[in-house]
């Protein structure tokens, strides 16, 4: 599949790129999809959640009151959960999140992700370019030039480009990654993808 190359500006340049069918006209997976999100929202999550049960809890060394006499009910510590001060009954303890997924799952995901964007003609290819220094301004024309101002915007850059990512980082909804080190997660929540001719050469070798 050919589709026309666009210059900074938004303006065709006359000049086409192939999508290889085989990731941007493929079958969508959606389960897989969703497993791999799924893991990588797992994994993002530290787990130091933790409470103290009543052996951290300080204090409750001794006995409250006297066991038989006082027509209370008899007491250990005052440190058991019904007090004030006691430990917390399951409270969450420390553990990982983390989730193994396949790297073949990983590359049907990102597949299935690009199709989707294929299909509903949200993928742009744009002529490579660098820039010298960070300049938000020039990121911001350029979302102009393609009316995607306010959208969710995923840029795939031709290798690393550290300008570009420092430009956009101020710029509302959209984000950088380096030609093929995006997730099917970046592909999914962004509108639009804009990738530079290099990065989409890198793509189909790498996915195809």
């Amino acid at each position: 599949m050919n589709v026309a190359v666009f210059d900074i500006n938004g303006k065709k340049t006359g000049k086409e790129a192939e999508l290889n069918d085989t990731i941007f006209a493929g079958e969508i997976n959606e389960h897989v999809v969703w497993l791999d999100i799924k893991a990588l929202m797992a994994n993002k999550r530290q787990g130091t959640h933790a409470t103290k049960g009543r052996s951290y809890v300080s204090g409750g060394g001794r006995k409250p009151f006297r066991q038989k006499g006082t027509g209370r009910a008899r007491q250990g510590s005052t440190r058991a959960p019904h007090h004030v001060g006691g430990g917390r009954v399951f409270g969450p303890s420390p553990h990982g999140y983390y989730q193994k997924v396949n790297k073949k799952v990983k590359k049907i995901a990102r597949r299935s992700a690009l199709t989707d964007k294929a299909q509903n003609q949200n993928i742009v290819v744009i002529e490579d370019f660098q820039m010298d220094a960070p300049k938000t301004k020039t990121i911001i024309s350029m979302l102009e030039g393609f009316k995607l101002s306010g959208k969710r915007v995923l840029i795939l850059t031709n290798g690393n480009a550290p300008n570009i990512y420092k430009s956009a980082e101020n710029v509302y909804k959209v984000e950088v990654r380096e030609d093929v080190t995006f997730s099917s997660y970046d592909v999914v929540k962004a509108h639009t993808i804009l990738i530079q001719e290099g990065a989409l050469n890198k793509i189909n070798e790498v996915l195809g």
